[in-house]
């Protein structure tokens, strides 16, 4: 650059937040690192849900909004009680009308409410925790004071006060829910709350109320995490970068606000703030928050970069090819949170499940509460109770929480790897597999043709003469196999070609010092009559490897034969044993011929080759495997072979680092390309459904024994609420397991 470089902080004013006048040093971030000063992008709807803050209520709404598809993109945050829903603006009343109908008022909003993040964290708990020590006093109370109406009428107003901080909302959306005729966990809570109080059980009312309060926040800040750890991502990119302005000054700007075509420079250490290609400087840039790799990899001129990766050891400067709303990190982001909307299989069971297994605990409390004085002979407020605590105990928060944080970690597990699903569906559906069905050229092979082999045959020129030659030739055509020849050669001297052109099918030929060569391949030279016996037999030998042969020529004799040949990624050799251990038979598709086929495809251990194939006959081949009994995935490139990766029950995108084409066209995209990530996906799957189960069978479990204790007079409802608080606590905390460890 002519001009100096100079840095210049072009934002030394404190931001200040245009919602609260609120003022902060740097520019507020919630838990985890999520800006909430973002701003409202065209075509989203951004809403206030006041009486929304828990899980199971989250999902009332996704089940409201399931027969809209113009919401094509629902993001919740509990914290703040707001959601976001990609869709056109004409759709938007009929949102909320549907919003309504399923409970929950909402209104409208320009942008995200300022929160300061020590409040987001501390505020929530605070309400409920002194409802709990008030609920704690009314206990006491009830314990220790004598028995006149006096003391009685205040322990009742103290437990009244714990129930109105800790339950207020609880009741409303409880009783919005009666008159709707829905017997969901308000209903339920309010139900038993209101009754225990009535019946003089109002201590252990207050106390249910209170740790049901916390509960709930814990359960949301738990669903949080696991959906924070794909949206925390965003925290790796830099708000602010250096830009190069037309003076050739380097000024500090905001990265939402730098256009594509920008120049940004990136020190050692730091990381992108925008996704790029690489004009100035080498280095090398640890890439695993994006693609999962754990090796850096060397960046140069024309490579490109992506935003959220760190840049280690020299300074570079970087084109900008997107905008920050449409990075590869950003696009991950969106692809996993409208997975997350799709409800996984497991998931829509449960919630079957959950519809008829709550009202059928209410029909069996009520008959307890009725019958057992008559048939049992219980007292009614014995009978009463017992019904109750069922009601606290029916509470499904526990079944229903279980299966999407658990869905939800998996998700953000898969993408810490580099491997992007884009639905529970998929997730669970991986660990069926029984045939895997291979691309070869990008999948199973680098996809770049190498120089593996070169043979000199003239004696009358000097070796470094030939190879010269060959290299003049080759690093003027455009035709891979002889930039695949150019490369492996890589000489420094550049011979003048005169004269040069192409013959198309054949090859190239120019004039060097006076003399005329031609590079073709084995059919050119056969038609120029220059093959021998000896000649024919060393390319028959090659092309059986499956190799391309370029043959450098000069009127009289051949000089030189030159192998081309795609070679197989370092890493497919594993990933294909992988498959087969974990009982997944690989099947190589390819639109190579049967030699080249049958020469990968040794080397990575696939025995079940089929070549020559057009993306038609590829998904035939699919077919054909389907109609066999397998569950087939297709892994691909995501162009070529789209009508495979459709058709086959999961489609694996290799989606160099997420392509628009790769990312739509299949169900999982492997950010780095790296075969291995199918097996893992696999394995992932098959612990995904583990835990699921595990996760089913703690809250049904933990619910019938509670069942049983009160229907035998062995359970008290603050016993009950214990239990259901315990069960979610331990379904959550399971869950989040997949979130632990790399492998």
């Amino acid at each position: 650059m002519s001009a100096p470089h100079q840095t210049t902080n072009s934002n030394a004013q404190p931001d200040k937040c245009s919602a609260c006048n609120h003022v902060t040093d740097a520019p507020a971030k919630a838990p985890g690192g999520i800006d909430v000063h973002q701003t409202v992008l065209p075509g989203q709807l951004l809403l206030s849900v006041p009486t929304m803050d828990c899980p199971t209520e989250e999902g009332l709404i996704r089940r409201a909004l399931e027969n809209f598809p113009a919401a094509r993109r629902l993001s919740f945050d509990l914290a703040a009680r707001t959601l976001s829903v990609d869709a056109p603006a004409e759709a938007w009343p009929d949102i909320q009308s549907a919003i309504k109908e399923a409970g929950f008022d909402s209104q409208r909003i320009t942008e995200p409410p300022c929160v300061n993040p020590s409040e987001q964290i501390r505020n929530p708990f605070l309400q409920p925790i002194v409802a709990l020590v008030v609920a704690i006093v009314a206990e006491a109370v009830a314990y220790v004071a004598p028995e006149t109406l006096a003391w009685k009428l205040l322990g009742m107003g103290v437990a009244g006060v714990a129930i109105a901080l800790s339950g207020l909302s609880v009741f409303k959306k409880g009783l919005a829910a009666l008159l709707r005729g829905q017997m969901n966990i308000n209903a339920l809570m309010s139900v038993a709350v209101a009754g225990a109080f009535v019946i003089g059980q109002w201590p252990e009312a207050a106390m249910v109320m209170a740790l049901y309060a916390i509960a709930e926040l814990i359960e949301a800040r738990a669903v949080d995490r696991a959906r924070n750890a794909i949206k925390s991502l965003l925290a790796l990119s830099p708000q602010h970068a250096e830009v190069l302005q037309p003076n050739g000054v380097w000024l500090q700007v905001l990265a939402k606000e730098i256009q594509v075509g920008q120049i940004v420079r990136v020190r050692p250490g730091e990381r992108f703030a925008l996704d790029g290609r690489v004009t100035t400087g080498n280095s090398a840039v640890d890439q695993s928050p994006v693609t999962g790799e754990s090796m850096p990899i060397e960046k140069g001129p024309g490579d490109e970069v992506f935003a959220g990766t760190i840049n280690q050891s020299g300074a570079l400067e970087f084109e900008v090819t997107a905008p920050a709303s449409d990075t590869v990190l950003a696009r991950i982001i969106h692809a996993v949170e409208e997975a997350q909307g799709a409800r996984a299989p497991t998931q829509r069971f449960v919630d079957r499940f959950a519809a008829i297994y709550t009202p059928s605990v209410f029909v069996l409390a009520l008959g307890v509460a009725l019958i057992g004085p008559m048939v049992l002979g219980w007292t009614w407020m014995a009978s009463l109770y017992k019904a109750l605590v069922m009601l606290v105990i029916a509470c499904p928060c526990a079944l229903v929480i279980s299966t999407p944080v658990t869905v939800v970690s998996g998700l953000a597990a898969a993408a810490r790897r580099g491997i992007l699903i884009k639905g529970g569906a998929y997730l669970e559906g991986a660990r069926k597999l029984k045939a895997v069905a291979l691309d070869k050229t990008g999948t199973v092979t680098e996809g770049r043709p190498k120089l593996v082999a070169q043979i000199i045959l003239s004696e009358a020129l000097p070796e470094s003469d030939v190879l010269r030659i060959a290299y003049a030739l080759a690093e003027r055509s455009d035709h891979p196999v002889s930039k695949a020849v150019a490369t492996g050669l890589a000489l420094p001297e550049q011979l003048y070609v005169q004269d040069f052109g192409a013959e198309a099918g054949r090859g190239v030929y120019g004039t060097i010092a006076g003399h005329e060569y031609v590079l073709g391949n084995h059919r050119w030279i056969h038609d120029r009559g220059q093959c021998s016996s000896e000649l024919e037999e060393i390319l028959f030998e090659h092309e059986r490897q499956g190799r391309t042969v370029a043959v450098l020529a000069n009127h009289e004799t051949v000089l030189a034969i030159f192998a081309v040949a795609d070679t197989i990624k370092a890493s497919s050799q594993d990933a294909i044993g992988e498959m087969l251990m974990l009982g997944v038979t690989p099947v190589m598709l390819t639109g190579d011929n049967p030699a080249t086929a049958a020469s990968i495809a040794a080397q990575a251990g696939i025995q079940d080759i089929r070549a020559n194939l057009l993306p038609q006959e590829k998904l035939e081949a699919i077919r054909a495997l389907s109609s066999a009994g397998y569950q087939v995935a297709m892994v691909g490139d995501g162009i070529n072979d789209a009508p495979a990766l459709a058709t086959a029950d999961i489609g694996f995108a290799m989606g160099s680092a997420g392509t628009h084409t790769a990312m739509e066209a299949a169900d999982i995209v492997i950010m780095n390309d790296d075969l291995r990530r199918v097996p893992e996906t696999i394995r992932l799957s098959m612990k995904t459904h583990v835990v699921l189960w595990q996760n089913i069978t703690l809250a049904l479990g933990i619910k019938f024994v509670f069942l049983l204790l009160a229907i035998f007079d062995n359970a008290t409802m603050w016993m009950a609420v214990f239990a259901d608080m315990g069960a979610s606590l331990l379904v959550v905390t399971n869950g989040l397991r997949l979130l632990g460890g790399r492998k």
